[in-house]
């Protein structure tokens, strides 16, 4: 006779992690695109570090939990970033030529329509996660008019709602944690 042993899954939750590498560096960014702040080391690292490689991390670590939603939005977002940074710094290193306007457009384009089909996913999810994948399709599409008019201001509110969109998937992140560690609602998600 074979016996099953199950156990309760104790691994934590990886979505803050994400959240948080998602959320920082976007309203990093953001201030430089609004034209509160230049484009640095700083988001450069960043770019590579939090919002890249951490990302990467918690869509394994949502992988392991079994959830296909966190694993393809933070796996992929965390490529974004590392393409992203790669965008910038490949043609300053004398390794690849600098993205045209139009490149840039279609860059942003396929990212917006990427989020927003992921948008689509949260309408099951809480109204935290609607929001920030709502306002990052918003984003996309903001930057990408931005770059395809060359218009600052666009630009400009691209990086206003930017930072509001990273702020919320801090938010997000914040909730979650507190939640967990009060075993209460500290801030509602829904």
């Amino acid at each position: 006779m074979s016996q099953t042993l199950h156990t309760q899954d104790q691994t934590a939750n990886p979505a803050p992690l994400g959240l948080l590498g998602f959320g920082m560096t976007t309203v990093l960014l953001n201030l430089h695109n609004a034209g509160i702040t230049e484009l640095s080391a700083m988001i450069l690292a960043m770019g590579i570090f939090y919002g890249g490689i951490a990302q990467v991390i918690a869509g394994i670590m949502e992988w392991k939990k079994g959830n296909t939603f966190g694993t393809v939005a933070f796996t992929s977002y965390g490529m974004f970033w590392l393409t992203l940074v790669a965008l910038l710094l490949l043609p300053k290193l004398g390794l690849a030529e600098a993205s045209s306007a139009n490149s840039m457009t279609a860059y942003l384009t396929m990212w917006g329509i990427f989020t927003a089909f992921l948008f689509i996913g949260t309408l099951k999810l809480n109204k935290a996660t609607q929001f920030i994948f709502g306002s990052l399709t918003i984003l996309f599409a903001l930057l990408a008019i931005g770059d395809y008019t060359g218009s600052p201001v666009i630009k400009q509110i691209a990086g206003i709602e930017g930072i509001i969109c990273g702020a919320s998937a801090i938010y997000a992140a914040m909730a979650q944690i507190l939640n967990e560690m009060y075993g209460k609602t500290i801030l509602p998600l829904d």
